[in-house]
């Protein structure tokens, strides 16, 4: 099979600069188109200079149509809007689409949804290796342990991230409300402030904090009567997501039209 041509979408933005160094320095994909919002002041530079890779001859583009006909699958950590239209062209031409954007609606949850019935997409709050596994392990706890053991999910980001909490703490969330057989929607605290009254028995807590250039940490804990169990990941490098998310892109490259998630790149 001849090499996979990727496209980067939020191109300038930092992680669209480290998806773009991954795919570059990954066997088996080549780097073909840089994609940003109209007005941005990246668009017409070149792809390789704002990544930092040096000269490489491919201009960022704002016209989405033309990439999409071309390339074989694009790594999207936009914005829900964008990432909305953006798996609507992946329908249309028919190619791999990872998503890495955190704070989708339920309405832009069903969009995507519907544009799986035409392409392959990859989409997950978090595509690093480490934290899948962290999230099989938390849903095996929660499973196992009663509900005499609370649950809390603490995270950490860097100061600019936009939404809370974030898509892994989600991530982690849902695997938690798995292992117990409940709906996290049903079960789920995430604002505690003033005279809340005792914790309700069986809410899956989430606490989100800001500040500096933390890449990401998360922790979940379990607590139970005279004991606590707490399961961390640490993210020092934003690379981690940039190589799950061409991992993710160069498996979905065989799969046929769906909605797929880490667990399944990984087989957990």
């Amino acid at each position: 099979m001849s090499e996979m041509k990727l496209a980067v979408l939020g191109a300038a933005g930092r992680m669209g600069q480290t998806l773009a160094r991954a795919i570059a320095a990954t066997e088996g994909c080549v780097l073909a188109a840089g994609i940003e919002a109209k007005g941005s002041p990246a668009v017409g530079r070149d792809l390789g200079e704002v990544a930092g890779l040096g000269t490489l001859g491919i201009p960022i583009t704002d016209d989405p149509l033309p990439v999409f006909a071309e390339v074989h699958g694009v790594l999207d950590f936009t914005t829900p809007k964008a990432t909305v239209a953006f798996a609507g062209l992946a329908a249309q031409a028919r190619i791999v689409d990872v998503i890495g954007t955190t704070g989708l609606s339920a309405d832009d949850q069903a969009k995507i949804e519907a544009a799986a019935r035409h392409a392959a997409i990859v989409k997950a709050g978090n595509m690093s290796l480490g934290v899948n596994l962290l999230a099989g392990l938390t849903e095996r706890v929660a499973r196992t342990l009663g509900p005499e053991f609370d649950i809390e999910i603490l995270e950490l980001h860097h100061r600019h991230k936009r939404d809370a909490p974030s898509g892994t703490a989600l991530l982690l969330g849902q695997a938690a409300a798995s292992g117990r057989n409940i709906a996290l929607k049903d079960h789920s605290a995430r604002a505690r402030n003033g005279d809340v009254g005792p914790r309700r028995e069986g809410d899956i807590g989430f606490a989100a904090l800001r500040g500096g250039d933390v890449v990401g940490e998360h922790k979940v804990i379990f607590a139970g009567p005279g004991e606590r169990i707490e399961l961390a990941h640490i993210a020092t490098d934003r690379g981690i997501f940039a190589q799950g998310a061409i991992r993710a892109a160069l498996w979905a490259r065989g799969q046929g039209p769906g909605l797929y998630s880490m667990h399944d790149v990984i087989g957990l």
